[in-house]
């Protein structure tokens, strides 16, 4: 990627985050990551070409920080469970990049009603993001294999139901992390009686 796609990309999130998707002007944009009108429409197009590399950017970046914490030392490797909740929790974290991100998220997720085209590539990067966690709960519970991706799909959706709820000033941090986190031992425990009712 381009240093000037790169900067363009980290504007839309931060333009998004801020004002929100029906607030992002091409203007707006293009002045934010210090480049041209006409260098914004070259890369993406058009405002939908723009709203759907936001996106990808958007979940890539996500990807990265989580694995950047996530990152196991030699010595003391994360166990299962632990990596379990690491994937969910550090979507959790008070620092400008995560709450951007999040909140440039929702926000694209509330868009995509309007919007089918966004819907699809929404729908893609949701279903990886339930793919990753069923993975991890498949490791946890490999005797209840069929329960991990509703299971998965539970725990995504009441994060970003938390995550919207923290970013509106509604739900204190160390609360949501405290909903979440029994979340995952009612799923992780509920996946385990499966487990010894299919033996």
């Amino acid at each position: 990627m381009t240093d000037n796609k790169r900067a363009i990309l980290t504007g839309a999130a931060r333009v998004i985050a801020r004002q929100g998707v029906r607030g992002l002007r091409v203007a707006d944009l293009a002045a934010e990551a210090g480049v041209s009108t006409g260098l914004v429409y070259y890369h993406f197009k058009d405002r939908p070409g723009i709203l759907r590399h936001a996106l990808a950017f958007i979940g890539d970046r996500a990807d990265r920080y989580t694995a950047t914490a996530q990152g196991p030392t030699a010595a003391h490797p994360p166990d299962r469970r632990t990596l379990l909740e690491q994937t969910l929790l550090l979507e959790f974290q008070d620092v400008p990049e995560v709450r951007e991100n999040s909140t440039a998220w929702g926000e694209l997720r509330a868009h995509s009603v309007f919007d089918p085209e966004l819907r699809e590539e929404l729908a893609a990067a949701g279903a990886a993001w339930v793919a990753e966690v069923a993975g991890h709960l498949a490791a946890l519970c490999p005797d209840a294999p069929g329960a991990v991706t509703a299971a998965a799909e539970r725990l995504t959706a009441l994060l970003e139901g938390l995550s919207a709820r923290w970013l509106s000033g509604l739900l204190p941090l160390e609360h949501a992390r405290g909903l979440l986190r029994e979340a995952i031992r009612v799923e992780i425990g509920r996946l385990g009686s499966l487990g010894e009712r299919i033996d």
